[in-house]
């Protein structure tokens, strides 16, 4: 399956963006996010989503990210966007001039976890690798753009057939910052078949 610009479809456009023939701009908008219930209490659906459908089972997506993001929680990624109750993104959030934190948020029937890592806060570009096998996930980081390391695993429970798939960029907080999307591609599934201990 050939990865396409012109099969991307917009969930929530940003008001200033660009596509062009190999690179997606976008401009966050202050107040924008992804977040269902869990911890803050707060419910948070109005984050721009750029993806293409597929009915594919087992493919990887891969994309290079470019960020200028200088506030408290802004964020650009790869997403899997179903509806505002199923979703897992992964990407970098800004938390202050020492440490962002890399990671990934998985939100099934409406409420969302966040599991994370911090990096240092001079970073401003990773390449993330989304891998699907049938409903189940894989989140992988990498600088470089050829080794790749597991962020999560993960469980999507309606992701049972056709899908949605792309990237995300929002600021949470009063703020706004470029982020900017290349070398977007399609592969063979990347994340091999698990081959150790045997399923019950």
């Amino acid at each position: 399956m050939e990865f396409s610009l012109d099969k991307l479809n917009w969930t929530r456009k940003p008001t200033t963006y660009s596509i062009q023939k190999d690179k997606i701009d976008i401009i966050t908008d202050s107040y924008t996010d992804l977040w269902q219930r869990t911890y803050y209490h707060f419910r948070n659906d109005n984050a721009p989503v750029l993806q293409m459908t597929t009915k594919e089972k087992y493919f990887s997506f891969v994309v290079k990210t470019t960020f200028n993001s200088q506030h408290r929680f802004d964020q650009c990624g790869v997403v899997v966007y179903l509806d505002s109750e199923n979703w897992l993104k992964g990407s970098i959030e800004y938390e202050n001039e020492e440490f962002q934190r890399l990671g990934s948020v998985v939100t099934n029937q409406g409420y969302s976890d966040w599991a994370t890592t911090s990096i240092d806060a001079s970073i401003n570009s990773m390449w993330y690798r989304l891998s699907r096998r049938d409903s189940d996930f894989c989140i992988e980081c990498s600088q470089d753009g050829v080794h790749f390391q597991q962020i999560r695993i993960c469980h999507l429970q309606e992701a049972k057939e056709v899908i949605q798939f792309g990237v995300y960029a929002c600021s949470p907080e009063e703020s706004s910052f470029k982020a900017s999307f290349t070398n977007l591609q399609m592969l063979e599934c990347q994340w091999p078949a698990h081959d150790g201990q045997a399923p019950d």
